[in-house]
């Protein structure tokens, strides 16, 4: 019995002894959000076609308004410090790095179509549909391995009728003289706010749609502290 008593008393003096265990003193584990986004990406997920078909309007949503936006600030910073002359040559949104970064992503082909083209090379394959406003989307599959989007572009900014509305009344016959030395067969003019002036058509991959989908989609766990 009296071995028992010792034995314990020396445990308990070795215990007492120990340095508390301080929340300063926990090591975390490092990027656990990164490990997280890693492990969620090998679960299995069943994709059906009507996700795939959401994934495509998300992704073209985010490709499109993306670009418009870069658009708007870099018209309004053009428009500013040197008028028409030097915010002309900005009207591509499609032909932007950020556009061609997130398409490269998204394994997407974006362009801009028109009925009334300023410059020939948007005119579209087959007569686009009128439609009065921005919410509404075409997404299609041609095919197993391709999807497609399609989104009105409106005339939504004011500062898009220094370029695109009446000559002599928004456009002065000085900057429309300009535009139509760049572009001799421009018809992009005559428009009103609101107005549709076009259609953003974008093609994908299916991985790429289905890559997009997993990517809004999965849940990463968020990193908790032990203490």
């Amino acid at each position: 019995m009296r071995r028992l008593v010792c034995a314990a008393g020396v445990a308990a003096f070795f215990l007492a002894a120990l340095p508390a265990c301080r929340p300063d003193q926990i090591q975390h584990l490092k990027d656990s959000k990164r490990i997280g986004i890693e492990a969620e990406n090998w679960v299995v997920k069943r994709i059906m076609p009507a996700d795939l078909l959401h994934a495509t309007r998300w992704a073209g949503d985010s490709l499109t308004l993306s670009a418009d936006r870069e658009l708007h600030r870099l018209l309004a910073e053009r428009l500013a410090h040197g008028g028409v002359a030097a915010a002309l040559p900005y009207c591509r949104p499609e032909t932007y790095a950020s556009t061609d970064s997130l398409a490269h992503v998204l394994k997407a082909t974006a362009q801009r179509v028109s009925n009334k083209p300023r410059n020939p090379q948007h005119q579209p394959a087959t007569q686009l549909v009128a439609s009065q406003n921005d919410t509404m989307r075409n997404i299609a599959r041609p095919s197993a391995e391709v999807f497609t989007y399609q989104r009105p572009i409106v005339l939504d900014d004011a500062l898009c009728l220094r370029c695109h509305g009446e000559v002599g009344k928004d456009i002065a016959d000085a900057d429309y003289a300009l535009i139509k030395k760049a572009y001799p067969a421009d018809q992009a003019i005559g428009y009103q706010r609101g107005a549709v002036m076009g259609a953003w058509q974008v093609r994908f991959a299916r991985n790429g749609v289905a890559e997009f989908y997993t990517m809004k989609t999965r849940k990463v766990p968020k990193p908790h502290k032990l203490f």
